[in-house]
């Protein structure tokens, strides 16, 4: 399944979400002009490195931060960043340009840790903005459950375009990261991959605190009446 688009329309322009997008496309032209010795040595530098961390070394805490503006390739990229701008413009509509940054900071330090947390002495680097965006889709399941994605099914080679309701297609995305996180913990903690418990640190950090975030909901139905506030 690909998702196109989801079916309600931004209030606002989101200017914080083009930021982050355009943010995370330029960090990884920088890291593409470096060459892939230059790539390679940029990404274990700045990427989450969980069993480099240390009190002792209080710099290295910096990769939580860093690593969730860098993305190993292009498909990494595209796909991350098309997430956050089908279901990122409506999670800021709702919270507001500058709590919309800090929840989307927060939600990537969540995901790292929680990435930590269950894979401390992974050596492989974690990098990519999909924790943070996780908190975003998390934000966007408690929001706007009555909402629908477009998305395209290629069945029998037939292009199919179905709607799917939002807290289904998310449901399904989380509950198959967290299916593949618990197979996960069976393996060596240095295993790469798929960093699972960010995504899933991420989903939930942004179900459980968005209302924590959005504004207050008279103010925002006074300038945006919006057929979903019940929710």
């Amino acid at each position: 399944m690909f998702p196109l688009r989801d079916t309600i329309r931004s209030r606002s322009f989101p200017l914080m979400n083009w930021a982050l997008i355009i943010l995370n496309v330029l960090v990884f032209f920088f890291e593409s002009s470096l060459g892939p010795i230059g790539f390679e040595r940029f990404t274990r530098l700045f990427g989450l490195v969980p069993a480099r961390l240390s009190l002792a070394y209080p710099l290295t805490f910096l990769t939580v931060f860093t690593s969730m503006f860098m993305h190993g390739s292009w498909f990494h990229l595209l796909s991350n960043m098309w997430a956050l701008y089908i279901f990122g413009d409506n999670v800021e509509d709702r919270m507001g340009s500058l709590r919309y940054l800090v929840f989307y900071i927060m939600a990537g330090v969540a995901a790292a840790l929680a990435q930590v947390f269950f894979m401390p002495n992974a050596y492989v680097p974690t990098v990519g903005a999909s924790g943070a965006i996780a908190g975003v889709l998390g934000a966007y399941f408690v929001l706007f459950p009555r909402s629908r994605v477009i998305t395209f099914i290629p069945l029998f080679f037939l292009p199919w375009f179905v709607e799917i309701p939002a807290v289904f297609y998310l449901g399904i995305w989380f509950f198959s990261q967290l299916s593949s996180g618990l197979l996960s913990l069976g393996a060596a903690g240095a295993f790469g991959g798929i960093a699972w418990w960010a995504h899933i640190g991420g989903f939930l950090f942004g179900a459980l605190v968005v209302h924590l975030f959005t504004r207050h909901r008279r103010a925002y139905a006074h300038w945006h009446p919006d057929e979903y506030w019940p929710w």
